[in-house]
């Protein structure tokens, strides 16, 4: 048995090109291929070793790297998560039409405008974010901003439609007390 390719190991493979081993696991070597992105081989596959790297203890694989960096940019930045659009709505269009029948419609894709308010639901957050991290405002102020916010979230409620996922609806201030 050849000894198994550490992470970092450069490979050539006849049929996808150059690449460099990105995990590894008992049978498999997910390789990233300059022109040919992520693919799967197998550990017998035939290839040609450019620089093989020894499979240290201390490696990463790619899938780590990304689910941290991930976390890390939904921690620290306004990147949102992927919210998707029910499926009924897919490739929709939202039709605005004026009372004025001499005027034209005004046409938007649904999965733009869709767009638009999870970026809108995300810049709220953000902003909720930043205010409960705040070292200048006073306490006051911060539940008073808290409170306006909410009350953005429950304007913007009439979109929960949209939404494919419940747990990522609108939730404003709720009238049971």
């Amino acid at each position: 048995m050849n000894k198994i390719l550490g992470i970092g190991s450069r490979i050539n493979h006849p049929e996808y090109g150059k690449g460099v081993v990105t995990n590894v696991d008992s049978k498999m070597y997910w390789v990233t291929f300059i022109d040919k992105g992520l693919e799967t081989i197998e550990l017998n596959d035939d290839f040609e070793v450019i620089e093989a790297s020894d499979d240290d203890l201390d490696t990463v694989s790619f899938y780590e790297v990304e689910r941290s960096l991930r976390s890390i940019l939904k921690k620290w930045s306004d990147a949102s998560e992927i919210v998707p659009i029910a499926d009924k709505y897919k490739g929709g269009t939202l039709i605005l039409q004026p009372k004025d029948t001499g005027l034209a419609n005004k046409e938007v894709p649904i999965d733009t405008f869709f767009h638009k308010i999870v970026m809108l639901r995300d810049r709220l957050r953000v902003m909720e974010q930043k205010i409960n991290s705040s070292k200048v405002l006073e306490p006051q102020d911060k539940v008073d901003l808290q409170q306006y916010i909410t009350r953005c979230y429950g304007s913007l409620t009439t979109f929960n439609v949209l939404f494919k996922n419940n747990s990522q609806h609108f939730k404003g201030e709720s009238s049971k007390k």
